[in-house]
């Protein structure tokens, strides 16, 4: 297998994404749509993401990798090309609240199902070709290439909307074009379960913290993506395109420390993954409580790049010890469980951040970093009650 092409295609895959992020508040503005619709959407996109990706690890563990990392990307480009055309459409024509709410919502949940593909297959592919006592370090690299995304996409979208804010979407709509030429590289994966495997339930046991991790530490991530928009144009006192190229700063801030995280400082690091874990919730919640302190971009790139410190800790180590915890046959399943989780943060954050920023704007900053101190207090008595034998205190 070619890692690297491999770590190339999530990298396109997120970045695509990641293209959305800073132009989704001046978007939902333009449409004369409110602040809780934009987390309406992002709510039901995450409850089909919840329900979609254990189907999709369980999929790759019994049809194999490959395939189905084919369909899923495919699924994705269709997705993001019609978004992207409905978006331009409903710019330039006075339609109905409810019939662009209705339209987007459809849209935005087909791009979830499939991507909720992507990451998934690729970690159990990733994590069945690494020795257990690697696969940190494995998953880091995964997560950088991811973060790279992070970096290029906002970065797209923020220097792009200048000209027009659908122009980014259409430029994003190509990113999964290209990764779905590089899966075509990889070589053909024969299915690892030699019969049709259940999907693991989130309440599994074995998976109990990568899965409290997921949930605690990706409603940090959809906290901060949403919100960063909205927070420019109202806190900062922005106008929606400079907003939007402030929101693009501070997700490609992000990208980069996370790439600095994850491809150095995590291989340099002789942590266990929970001890990581532990580390990466406590600065990540650092990074949440700065938000409070914001008064211009400088600080917010700041407040953003403390944030990024930490996840990029968090992530990675989430993702091993969910490796770890099953056998090989069932790494798709493992992944599935610890995405669902995922989406269901997606599912339930999103109405919840909007509504409190509709309050005050720092209110959700204020909850993610409560969260992310629960997750620090967790991963430190998990580590005590199951670590304490090894000596690794």
């Amino acid at each position: 297998m070619s890692i690297s092409w491999l770590y190339l295609c999530n990298a396109l895959a997120l970045g695509a994404m990641m293209v959305f992020v800073p132009v989704i508040g001046p978007l939902i503005r333009e449409l004369g749509l409110q602040e809780w619709h934009s987390g309406l959407v992002v709510a039901i996109s995450g409850a089909l993401w919840m329900l979609s990706a254990q189907r999709w690890g369980k999929a790759s563990d019994n049809k194999g990798r490959k395939p189905v990392l084919l369909l899923a990307i495919c699924g994705y480009l269709a997705s993001y090309a019609l978004l992207a055309a409905f978006f331009d459409m409903a710019l330039d024509a006075s339609w109905p609240v409810l019939s662009v709410l209705a339209i987007l919502i459809l849209l935005r949940a087909l791009l979830g199902v499939f991507y909720a593909g992507i990451p998934v297959t690729s970690a159990a592919l990733l994590a069945e070709n690494t020795p257990p006592g690697r696969r940190t370090q494995a998953m880091a690299g995964l997560g950088a290439a991811n973060a790279m995304g992070m970096v290029v996409g906002p970065l797209i979208g923020g220097l792009l909307a200048v000209w027009g804010l659908t122009l980014p979407l259409y430029f994003a709509a190509v990113m999964p074009l290209l990764a779905l030429l590089i899966v075509f590289k990889l070589p053909d994966h024969k299915p690892v379960a030699q019969a049709v495997q259940p999907a693991l339930k989130l309440t599994d046991a074995r998976l109990r913290l990568p899965v409290l991790s997921a949930l605690l530490a990706m409603s940090g991530v959809i906290t901060a993506q949403m919100c960063v928009g909205f927070f420019a144009m109202d806190k900062l006192r922005l106008p929606a395109d400079a907003a939007a190229q402030a929101a693009g700063f501070a997700m490609a801030t992000v990208g980069m420390v996370l790439v600095l995280v994850q491809a150095v400082l995590v291989k340099k690091l002789t942590l266990s993954a929970s001890r990581l874990l532990v580390l990466g919730a406590s600065v990540a919640c650092v990074g949440f409580a700065l938000m409070m302190l914001v008064d211009g971009l400088l600080m917010l790139l700041l407040s953003y790049a403390v944030m990024a410190l930490g996840l990029g800790m968090v992530f990675p180590a989430m993702q091993a010890l969910a490796a770890d915890s099953v056998e090989s046959a069932r790494q798709g399943a493992a992944a599935g469980a610890v995405s669902a989780a995922q989406g269901l943060a997606m599912v339930i954050v999103p109405l919840i951040c909007t509504g409190l920023y509709h309050l005050a704007p720092v209110l959700p900053y204020l909850l993610a970093a409560f969260m992310l101190l629960l997750l620090s207090l967790a991963a430190w008595r998990w580590h005590i009650s199951t670590e304490v034998v090894t000596g690794e205190i």
